[in-house]
């Protein structure tokens, strides 16, 4: 299973005063001055599907509910582009990972009359780094090498030290003794099954627990119109403040106390679903400060990179019955455009879409887009040559750069506190809680996590949990 995905949540806070713009256009008022306790709305801080979910559920059970968002659109990291009218493109999550009926997003899917198809790991071709198909017994020797890493990592986790993801591995495959072309192997499918999936690179997840997740069984389902039906569907009614960014969150009162650039708002409780990324950056200043243990979780779990580059062709000049198109690089090229995504029978439309995880996918994001494609179309030129044309748009990410982000998606990175995810889900005073996948220790990484996560939030708050 792979594609975790760049969650949904991006960091946001409404100014008192000021008109917002809510799912089905609501706006609210100034919250402050002698308002009663009674009278004050629930604070939710991001318009993604953690936030959309918590405050969905919180007005559902008959609370006041105000969303802050600082970008100026709904869904944070599901992000369904509409540049190109024909085809819409999630910049961000993309699949319902596991799409049978335990998947909450399967029935959601559903309530909001979202229109999906499956893609395929079985669809695929790979290809060598002078362009050829890899031969049967090149085929054999990768399942071999697979198989071999499988094991290295099963066999370290028995251990109780941790190190290296990577580290791991070679050991446990004697990698310095293997053939170059078995290491290229081996590197190709350590970016492709374990840095593609978890954003963080090899030489930073944790040995023991980089994969200490839970799945659902099912297939990869996509929508056609993109992730955010899901989003829209959840904020129709809610009270939704676009571009309003949080600068510090008051607690030490009974109430709390939102401010932003351009005034504050007053709740009887915040719901704080920005991204680990945003957490770790320090933009938000909390009063009191975070407690030791919560600040060590946030810094002890890792923010990863996995971009996108979509590129759109007059014509598709590639195998349009296979889905995934993987490529081995050069040693000197390791982790660089080795797996792509062809949207030709899915949607009909001439789009091949490039992923870049960790390392190789945060340099990228110092590049323009025009030296990206022309890397990228290194790459496609080497496996189908020289005179396959040249895109005619492209759409590419960053979302490492991005403010209201800092990265696609959280990691278990070696070192990190035991029960860090608990840790930093953990409700403070009864009135500050948190949501986001980064929070939740069963389905991190996945959309579905950031769901699961909204919905236990806003339990709380319904409960008046605390530690």
């Amino acid at each position: 299973m792979k594609r975790r995905e760049f969650l949904a949540m991006a960091g946001g806070l409404a100014l008192a005063g000021c008109g917002g713009a809510g799912g089905d256009g609501q706006s609210g008022g100034q919250t402050g001055g002698g308002t009663s306790p009674a009278a004050l709305p629930v604070i939710v801080i991001g318009a993604g599907i953690a936030g959309l979910a918590t405050a969905r559920q919180l007005a559902d059970a008959g609370k006041k509910v105000v969303v802050l968002e600082a970008r100026n659109r709904l869904g944070g990291r599901i992000h369904t582009s509409s540049k190109w009218a024909d085809a819409p493109l999630d910049l961000g999550a993309t699949w319902i990972h596991g799409d049978g009926a335990a998947n909450p997003l399967t029935g959601l899917a559903q309530k909001a009359a979202a229109r999906t198809t499956t893609t395929s790991f079985a669809r695929d071709t790979a290809y060598d780094a002078d362009g050829h198909v890899l031969t049967s017994a090149e085929q054999a020797t990768m399942t071999r090498l697979r198989t071999e890493m499988r094991a290295a990592v099963t066999a370290y986790q028995e251990s109780t030290s941790d190190a290296p993801l990577r580290d791991a591995i070679y050991r446990g495959v004697d990698y310095a003794n293997k053939a170059p072309f078995e290491q290229r192997l081996t590197d190709h499918l350590i970016n492709t099954t374990y840095e593609h999936e978890y954003s963080g690179p090899a030489t930073e997840l944790s040995a023991l627990n980089f994969d200490s997740d839970s799945r659902f069984t099912g297939d990869e389902r996509l929508f056609l119109d993109g992730y955010g039906v899901l989003t829209s569907y959840l904020a129709k009614g809610l009270d939704v403040r676009l571009e309003q960014i949080v600068s510090a969150i008051n607690y030490s009162n009974e109430t709390v106390t939102v401010t932003t650039g351009q005034g504050t708002i007053q709740g009887t409780a915040v719901v704080v679903t920005v991204p680990l990324g945003v957490l770790q950056s320090g933009a938000i200043q909390f009063s009191p400060a975070l407690p030791a243990d919560k600040l060590n979780a946030i810094n002890g779990l890792g923010m990863g990179t996995l971009n996108k580059c979509y590129l759109r062709f007059p014509v598709a000049f590639w195998d349009t019955s296979a889905d995934w198109i993987n490529y081995v690089p050069a040693a000197a090229n390791r982790g660089e455009w080795a797996e792509w995504l062809s949207l030709a029978r899915v949607t009909g439309k001439p789009v091949l879409l490039g992923f870049n995880a960790a390392d190789y996918g945060r340099s990228l994001e110092k590049l323009s887009d025009s030296e990206i494609v022309a890397r990228a179309m290194q790459t496609l030129r080497a496996i189908y040559g020289n005179a396959i044309p040249a895109p005619v748009d492209w759409q590419i990410t960053r979302w490492m750069s991005d403010p209201f982000a800092r990265g696609a998606y959280s990691f278990n990175k070696l070192g990190a506190p035991v029960g860090a995810r608990t840790t930093l889900a953990a409700p403070l005073s009864r009135r500050v809680y948190f949501a986001g996948e980064a929070t939740d220790a069963k389905y991190f990484q996945s959309v579905h996590g950031a769901y699961l996560s909204g919905l236990r939030a806003a339990n709380e708050v319904l409960n008046q949990k605390t530690t």
